[in-house]
């Protein structure tokens, strides 16, 4: 399917650029509209996908976390920075870091934790759509 037609992309795009614009300091109040977005894009998400636990909204409600956790300021700013980056990687690469540690936390996995699954999980290739339905199996 064509990514340019998914909803998800259209957020991921404007998030990118409000937290630029945010933190270039263009428009220091993007932050703010960013987490307004992210927080608008997680319940949008939870009602399209009618649960929590749902990985989409996971790793919606992860990002906004991390929006909410960089506005502290300081040292936490890096965050944003960092998001910026992921999500940066994401709309040219279809490179998620955030889904990939996502799907490393207990509850998404069947497996033990190994240093094998997470060269593997950050380290496979690209998918489209839910990482976790494209993550390789443990041998």
């Amino acid at each position: 399917m064509n990514r340019f037609r998914q909803i998800g992309y259209w957020y991921w795009l404007a998030l990118d650029i409000l937290l630029a614009v945010g933190l270039f300091g263009i428009a220091p109040q993007a932050l703010l509209v960013a987490i307004g977005l992210g927080a608008f894009q997680s319940f949008h998400y939870l009602i399209r996908q009618g649960r929590l636990s749902a990985f989409p909204v996971q790793v919606r409600i992860a990002y906004l976390g991390l929006l909410a956790i960089g506005q502290l300021g300081g040292v936490f700013l890096i965050v944003n920075w960092i998001q910026l980056i992921g999500t940066t990687a994401l709309l040219l690469f279809d490179y998620c870091p955030l889904a990939r540690i996502v799907s490393l936390m207990p509850w998404n996995r069947t497996r033990p934790f190994t240093w094998r699954l997470m060269w593997r999980t950050f380290c496979s290739r690209p998918v489209s759509g839910s990482f976790l339905d494209a993550r390789p199996a443990e041998r």
